[in-house]
């Protein structure tokens, strides 16, 4: 006898009570009219709509008391694990997915269809994997990828799910992310988006203390938004935390699945094949190829050597190679470690970490390419003429030994006579002359000249900040891009003679809209630009050339750049306007990239360079390893959806990385708030104007309400705020000397204000001019538009 039964059906009493049918452990009869539990299953499983405590009592005519019963039964079996409540009070099988319930899409198969899982599951078991019908709304929005939410109808399909999209819901429409901080007795939840202005109450913050970082759910309606805490990042301040705003507020994985681990365990211990010439790994060891890279770099992809060509019929010329981790003999079509390599699309890089494309077994170690060991290669042989161009290719898989890991300050300066190295005249000189060959032939070509800084944060051994500097540029940066740009032009040159599939690195030219824009903006500086003209990368060296004040070069560099398109990944090949190629793919960092995997696989494929069924060397089966290493016919059949989820996940990864840098440029100055800095102007509005520290970076505002009394009007087509009674004028490109008012580590954000302080000019004379609407709180406020009252 269960002792401490009770009557919960209303119907049983006494001792009856302990043979209650709602009391699974004990054999039972069952009261007249009341479905079983068997029963409710059925009927939630098979129910075409949600199916809450309403729809079980109409479907099995409960009345009164019955209805009273039913939800005693209903909740027992949630009690009992046999069912679930879902959102909007409806019920399903436990184990199982509500009717209607929102979705979070994790990975895109190659096909192109999503998969899914609930957003919300508190089952013991894993939850499904789903597989939603339509991957594009009606109106024919982008793919659904990695990280996207839906609103979803699901249906049992099967041993499995598939889901129905009805709405599709925005990254961070539900979840917030934020640092709590009191007021009074309440506790608040401080956006880190610093486009979000207004903080949230919490309803509940779990175990989250004051000043913690935390993801919350958005509770209630509008207008009694709350927010309710469901996990504790830990302090926004700390060493090394910057990065994990980022990788949250981007939904960027971190952590890998334990089949992809398990995978990366096995993998490394593949027999590299044969090394001969027929058929087998071409062997390059007695070459004294180099990998230069920067200092603290551990994924080393690509490693370079040349000399000068013996061929007469090319007098002059060279030769070079250009080895390439072979992560396609690694990382094998279909595998676990595929699938997540593609839902990654590349590696991101932070100040305090990297969160890899591979598993670190594989990007730091068996397919980095380290000095002194045997790695498994796939090399690109060029025959380059003496005026830089491209003779022929071909391409090999190799086994080479690195001779040495160079980082580019010690190449550079062993060129330049600064340091001695055991292999400057063996392998840097002869780069070098090769590279003057390869530098001729992109000075004619005229590609983009941009030189714009790239920031380096520098950390201490624990994570705190040391110095944030521009990053320097050399001659050995240049010479590894140009051999890397001659690569990645034969790799797409090659798949398009052998008519294989190539997933093109495309670069279209600006739009219409920003060379008006553009051409707008070069009048106020007096710089003709004709709008009828074909535009190519030269047209746009040719204005830069034209400038020579150097404090004005910079502003209308950046103006250049923000005139062109974003580059992105495609099998259909519109050229590289940037770099002036009609021909262009990344062939170059598969270990980070996931479109330069895809163009190995394919040239596996053009070239007939599969090694053969996979050996390991060591315990493990080589039958749970994919036996080709070629692209798929499938994969080929979806480049096009597989090019637009890699473009989606590498902008995620430049603004996360942006981000991060300028939470770390705030919190480098945080200690600066209240001197005088020396900045330029970035970006002028009829709001106020932006202005980056000089030699820093990060974007503060100074609002127009803090440049003093008079009216400042804005000039669109200048840029420009000019007061009407001053004459201070404000334009972008200028340099002026700001005091900080405020830094925020956790937002990235800088806020300045002038000099001589908020309120420096007297107080404009009354007009009469000006009309005075009623704000949101009843008070009078003027209103500025484009530098006018309105």
């Amino acid at each position: 006898m269960y002792v401490g039964a009770t009557a919960i059906c209303g119907a049983c009493t006494g001792d009856d009570a302990f043979a209650c049918p709602y009391l699974w452990l004990m054999p039972h009869s069952h009261p007249p009219g009341l479905p079983t539990r068997e029963q409710i299953l059925d009927f939630i499983t098979k129910s075409d709509t949600p199916a809450g405590k309403r729809e079980i009592a109409r479907a099995f005519g409960l009345k009164g008391n019955e209805k009273i019963t039913l939800k005693a039964l209903l909740k027992d079996m949630a009690d009992e694990g046999l069912i679930d409540s879902a959102p909007g009070r409806a019920f399903h099988k436990m184990g199982g997915v509500p009717k209607v319930t929102v979705l979070r899409i994790t990975d895109v198969t190659p096909e192109g269809t999503p998969l899914a899982v609930p957003e919300v599951w508190h089952a013991d078991i894993p939850p499904p994997q789903i597989r939603v019908k339509e991957a594009r709304g009606k109106k024919g929005g982008p793919a659904l990828g990695p990280g996207d939410r839906i609103l979803a109808r699901t249906e049992e399909a099967g041993r499995g799910y598939i889901a129905h999209p009805m709405k599709r819901l925005a990254r961070g429409e539900e979840l917030m992310l934020g640092v709590i901080h009191r007021e009074g007795d309440r506790l608040w939840l401080k956006p880190v988006d610093k486009r979000e202005k207004r903080d949230t109450l919490i309803s509940d913050a779990g175990d989250a203390q004051v000043g913690d970082l935390v993801l919350a759910e958005k509770a209630g309606r509008p207008p009694r938004i709350t927010a309710r805490v469901t996990e504790r990042l830990g302090d926004p301040f700390a060493p090394r935390s910057f990065s994990l705003v980022a990788i949250h507020k981007f939904g960027i994985p971190d952590i890998f699945p334990e089949s992809v681990l398990e995978e990366a365990e096995l993998v490394p211990r593949l027999d590299l094949g044969a090394i001969d010439e027929k058929g087998g790994r071409e062997d390059l060891r007695h070459l004294p190829i180099v990998a230069i890279d920067p200092a603290d770099a551990r994924d080393h992809d690509d490693a370079i050597w040349a000399a000068p060509d013996g061929d007469p019929a090319n007098k002059g010329g060279f030769v070079a190679v250009v080895a390439i981790a072979d992560v396609a003999y690694y990382v094998r079509p279909g595998s676990a470690l595929d699938r997540e390599a593609k839902k990654r699309g590349n590696s991101v890089y932070f100040p305090d970490r990297v969160v890899p494309m591979l598993p670190e077994a594989l990007s730091a170690d068996i397919c980095s390419l380290k000095e002194g060991v045997d790695r498994a290669a796939l090399v690109c042989h060029l025959v380059i003429k003496p005026d830089g161009t491209l003779a022929r290719w071909r391409f090999t898989r190799a086994v080479v030994r690195i001779a040495a890991n160079i980082a580019y300050e010690d190449a550079q300066a062993a060129i330049d006579g600064t340091l001695d190295h055991p292999l400057t005249d063996s392998a840097l000189k002869p780069l070098w002359d090769c590279w003057k060959a390869l530098a001729q032939a992109r000075d004619a070509r005229e590609p983009l000249d941009l030189d714009l800084p790239e920031r380096r944060v520098v950390l201490d051994e624990k994570g705190r900040i040391l110095s944030v500097a521009p990053r320097e540029r050399l001659d050995a940066h240049r010479l590894v891009e140009d051999y890397m740009i001659a690569a990645n032009v034969a790799a797409a040159k090659a798949l398009e003679a052998k008519k294989r599939p190539v997933m093109y690195r495309d670069h279209e030219p600006p739009s219409r809209e920003k060379l008006v824009a553009l051409k707008d903006y070069l009048e106020t500086f007096d710089i003709a630009f004709a709008l009828g003209q074909v535009v190519q990368p030269s047209t746009f060296n040719q204005i830069l050339a034209k400038v020579t004040d150097d404090t004005i070069r910079p502003q209308i560099m950046e103006q250049v750049l923000r005139s062109q398109t974003q580059a992105y990944y495609a099998p259909a090949n519109t050229g590289h306007f940037g770099l002036s190629l009609g021909s262009y793919a990344h062939f170059t960092s598969p270990i980070r990239r996931y479109s330069d995997l895809l163009v190995h696989r394919s040239l596996i494929g053009a070239y007939d360079l599969e090694c053969g069924k996979p050996k390991l060397n060591g315990p493990g089966r080589s039958g749970d390893i994919p036996a080709a290493t070629a692209l798929t016919g499938e994969e080929a059949e979806h480049m096009p959806a597989i090019g637009e989820l890699i473009s989606r996940a590498e902008r995620r990864a430049m603004e996360a990385e942006r981000e991060t840098v300028d939470r770390y440029v705030a919190a480098y100055l945080s200690t600066k708030v209240g001197e005088l800095l020396e900045t330029r102007i970035t970006g002028v509005q009829s709001f106020g104007f932006f202005a980056t520290v000089e030699g820093l970076g990060g974007d503060g505002l100074v609002p127009v309400s803090t440049l003093g009394a008079e009216r400042f009007r804005y000039d669109e087509k200048a840029r420009a705020l000019e007061g009407e009674e001053s004459g201070d004028r404000y334009v972008p490109g200028q340099r002026i000397s700001l005091r900080l008012v405020e830094a925020n580590p956790v937002t990235g954000s800088l806020r300045f204000e002038l000099e001589e302080g908020a309120s420096h000019l007297p107080m404009r004379r009354s007009g009469g001019k000006d009309r005075k609407i009623m704000g949101r709180r009843g008070r009078p406020t003027n209103i500025r538009h484009n530098g006018r009252r309105r």
